[in-house]
């Protein structure tokens, strides 16, 4: 008779962290500035204003918004913030800055928002093969979310993880 595989990690209070499940599929894309100044460079405070009164903004509905200038013109930051504005009346998430400095926004956001209730007192680990592009902040984030509350934290794979963090016995 064969004996009965028993998934010993499936079964234990391990708990695992998969960023790549976290992190939002919405698209991501760049609103320049540059194309509303004159000559590429000029910003027109009337001109400017008809442009963002003029503009569609409905059709960045569900993407994630990096408001910038790829130049270097020198935009007053009222104009920036005439665009964000604009752009959250449609309730589209919006940030003034890069796109990279907008993934750092967006996760440290989505980790500060999660109910971690579930992991108080336990071993977790923090999955480390992603198939996104995760940006090494966001590790740093979870550590400050979790740290406090959990006995251990590892990362990587149940089979194969590194320990990170263990409570001290008091």
């Amino acid at each position: 008779m064969g004996r009965e595989i028993i998934n010993k990690i499936e079964n234990s209070s391990l708990k695992t962290i998969d960023l790549d499940l976290l992190i939002p599929n919405n698209p991501r894309s760049i609103f320049d500035i540059k194309n509303w100044l004159k000559n590429d460079l000029i910003l027109i405070e009337n001109d400017f204003r008809k442009s963002v009164e003029n503009h569609n903004w409905e059709q960045y509905v569900g993407m994630f918004i990096s408001i910038q200038c790829s130049n270097d013109a020198i935009i007053p930051d009222w104009a920036y913030m005439l665009i964000s504005k604009s752009l959250k009346e449609y309730d589209i998430e919006n940030f003034i800055g890069s796109l990279e400095a907008m993934e750092h926004i967006i996760i440290r956001n989505l980790i500060y928002s999660l109910d971690l209730s579930e992991y108080k007192n336990k071993s977790v680990i923090i999955k480390g093969c992603s198939k996104k592009s995760i940006p090494k902040s966001s590790y740093s984030f979870l550590i400050n979310r979790l740290q406090p509350i959990v006995k251990r934290i590892m990362f990587g794979e149940a089979c194969s993880s590194v320990p990170i963090f263990k409570k001290p016995i008091n």
